[in-house]
């Protein structure tokens, strides 16, 4: 049976996803506002992460990740994240050669998109992203994901890294679950549903006027 690739991404509702946890996570590009997502967090949504933390997983990670990771969980002590965590296998995607202090950790370089079709195919736990902007974008890139746990907080920050940037394939997406917190966290869990297909409430026989007004967009360009 094949693994899944699963991502889970914490993202304001201007679809911003870059620091999320706190001050120094990820200050790149003068960003300010690290840490926005901590005071929304509630019992449930406590509870969604440690069901999540209860599967067998192996985690695939992009390299700012994972050195945020990396510098993190080994030193937290009598903690369920933690455990599963220094323990499982972490595949990590990387431009260029890196340490990998932290146990179980495999990098991946050269065509990793080959490289990531063929660690699908093996047996094994299924692959849990966190964060990885970059390589999540990738993934969506090239069709490897197969479910999506979008988080998305009640705030609008207008600056910063993007999980859907310019670029992003389009596609159509399913609904498959979605949960409220009491702080108004949307928790929606999507799994690719094929091409994009459009559609048209036009008229069948348009108006004169909405002939012009299109001949006059085109134009304008």
């Amino acid at each position: 049976m094949m693994r899944k690739i699963i991502t889970t991404t914490f993202m304001t509702l201007d679809g911003v996803m870059q620091a999320p946890g706190g001050p120094g996570e990820d200050p790149a590009n003068g960003f300010g506002w690290e840490g926005w997502s901590v005071n929304y967090w509630d019992e449930m949504m406590g509870s969604v992460m440690g069901g999540f933390i209860e599967k067998p997983f192996d985690l695939l990670l992009g390299r700012r990740t994972y050195e945020i990771f990396a510098a993190h969980w080994p030193y937290v002590k009598d903690e369920p994240i933690a455990e599963k965590f220094n323990k499982t296998a972490k595949y990590v995607v990387s431009g260029k050669s890196m340490d990998l202090a932290w146990q179980n950790s495999i990098l991946i370089q050269g065509n990793v998109v080959s490289r990531l079709k063929k660690l699908k195919q093996q047996e094994g736990n299924d692959l849990w992203v966190h964060g990885s902007g970059k390589l999540v974008q990738a993934l969506l890139a090239n069709n490897l994901i197969d479910t999506l746990h979008l988080w998305i907080f009640p705030v609008t920050i207008g600056e910063g890294k993007r999980l859907f940037a310019e670029g992003t394939r389009a596609q159509a997406l399913k609904l498959v679950e979605s949960r409220v917190a009491t702080t108004g966290v949307i928790i929606a869990t999507y799994e690719p549903a094929g091409d994009l297909v459009t559609g048209s409430f036009a008229l069948e026989n348009p108006s004169e006027a909405e002939l012009e007004r299109r001949k006059r967009h085109a134009a304008e360009g």
